[in-house]
């Protein structure tokens, strides 16, 4: 016999386990199915653990120019098998923490690799055994996994992922990255800050091409000055893995194709969402190019299953997905006739994005160029670094913040930074778009003295003409 829920989740990422609970909250019976480790991809391999190394990679350069803060450190080295460990120790801690939160909230874990068998039925293999499930509502939540080259596959040693690049068993010396969105610009600033000697390919005209020109722009500079080696407009066109190192032959952008010698290749170039062998075909589950399509609210074209995170689609960000599967918990509790919850559908165009490397990288809304193509009348402000005494005091005066501003209604369009701690600045803007806030209640709000945040003031004021500091 079959255990009944009123909701089946499958798959435990940010997505998953965050709409694991909510549906608790709300009174539901629910089970979460997971193949490998509570917390997914982004707890377990990815976000979280991540950071872990950006951090350690953040110190060692500060240990490294030690001198321009009147400090004295000789030598510094580490530990490549300790800098591994501490990062697998909070991934590790963190994945403690969901199953404490599974356990807190009533949440039925099953683990397995599940499959959805027909409408409200799952079944989960587990070794020779089969679990059935059922449930009047089914949330994917499976992710996605890095996309191999299609003509040099990741083989852990000399080719990586970013799982592979996470648990290096020895520190790469010449190092390339193929893709310049976040996860590549990241590994790229945490083996160059770590010594190695780093060269990025990108296909498109600039690196981090999602972001604003200018920011975009501005980081080519940066990470030049740090040594890393920037090729865009170029393609690597093969792959030769050996013994002890790689070849690999990039087509230039004057299409010149030149071959060089590397120690390992980290490959950055997307994901591929995990839709394969789950039931979607047979229940007639529509998709787009491998993502299932969904509403605002997550649901997809057959009644009682929804989907959620990286599953459906772009931006593949951890907090859009824990977002989606909030909505969709609520959208299904609503459905079911519960009158105290009140989803609304999900607004892409307020999801932030953050780059955790040096400097970080952060936006939301639109960037110039697109709001321009949309065919607003812009008034833009831009403030500097080097103007901000915080930025100044703390060594890390280079970077900016830009705003964009609908110039007939003050409706802030997009926010793009770049900079120290610009990951966790960028949430005030968030917030003023979410409140449909404009220039005026922003040019009105006082900022704390001395901080990082009062270039994000100056910036608005800037758009305007009222720019203090500058």
């Amino acid at each position: 016999m079959a255990d009944t829920y009123d909701l089946i989740i499958l798959g435990s990422g940010p997505g998953g386990y965050v709409a694991a609970i909510r549906a608790a909250q709300l009174g539901m019976k629910t089970a979460i199915v997971e193949r490998e480790r509570l917390g997914g991809i982004c707890l377990n391999w990815g976000c979280i653990p991540t950071k872990a190394l950006l951090r350690t990679s953040e110190i060692y350069h500060y240990m490294t120019h030690a001198d321009s803060y009147g400090l004295s450190c000789e030598k510094p080295s580490f530990d490549l098998q300790k800098v591994v460990d501490r990062s697998r120790k909070v991934a590790g801690q963190l994945n403690a923490g969901v199953k404490g939160l599974m356990k807190k909230n009533k949440v039925t874990v099953v683990e397995g690799v599940g499959a959805i068998t027909g409408k409200g039925k799952l079944s989960v293999k587990q070794g020779d055994q089969t679990v059935e499930l059922t449930a009047k509502n089914i949330i994917v939540a499976t992710g996605a996994r890095a996309r191999d080259l299609p003509f040099a596959k990741a083989d852990g040693k000399r080719v990586w992922t970013y799982r592979h690049a996470m648990v290096p068993t020895e520190m790469p010396t010449k190092l390339l990255v193929i893709g310049s969105g976040a996860i590549g610009v990241e590994f790229a600033s945490f083996y160059n800050d770590m010594g190695a000697d780093v060269t990025i390919v990108e296909m498109l005209p600039r690196i981090l091409p999602v972001e604003d020109e200018e920011v975009s722009a501005f980081m080519d500079k940066a990470l030049t000055k740090q040594g890393i080696k920037i090729l865009t407009g170029a393609g690597v066109e093969k792959i030769e893995p050996g013994a002890a190192s790689v070849k690999a032959a990039i087509k230039g952008k004057d299409g010149k194709v030149e071959t060089t010698e590397y120690s390992h290749v980290i490959v950055a170039i997307g994901i591929v969402p995990n839709t394969e062998e789950i039931g979607l075909e047979a229940l007639g589950v529509k998709t787009d190019r491998g993502h299932i399509a969904t509403d605002g609210y997550g649901r997809t074209s057959v009644d009682g299953i929804w989907a959620i995170g990286d599953v459906t689609g772009a931006p593949w960000l951890a907090h859009k997905a824990s977002h989606e599967g909030v909505i969709a918990v609520e959208a299904i509790a609503q459905a079911a006739g519960n009158k105290d919850v009140h989803p609304h559908a999900m607004d892409k165009g307020n999801i932030p994005g953050c780059t955790y490397s040096r400097p970080q990288v952060a936006s939301v809304g639109m960037t110039e160029a697109k709001a321009k193509e949309a065919g607003y009348t812009l008034k833009v402000g831009k403030f500097p670094f080097i103007g901000n005494g915080k930025a100044i005091a703390l060594g890390e005066a280079e970077g900016f913040i830009k705003t964009v501003f609908d110039a007939k209604t003050g409706e802030l369009l997009g926010a793009h930074m770049v900079g120290a701690e610009v990951t966790e600045l960028i949430q005030g803007y968030v917030v003023a778009r979410q409140l449909e806030t404009t220039e005026a209640e922003l040019m009105q709000t006082v900022f704390a003295h001395p901080t990082l945040s009062e270039m994000m003031h100056e910036s608005v004021l800037g758009a305007y003409g009222k720019a203090i500091h500058i």
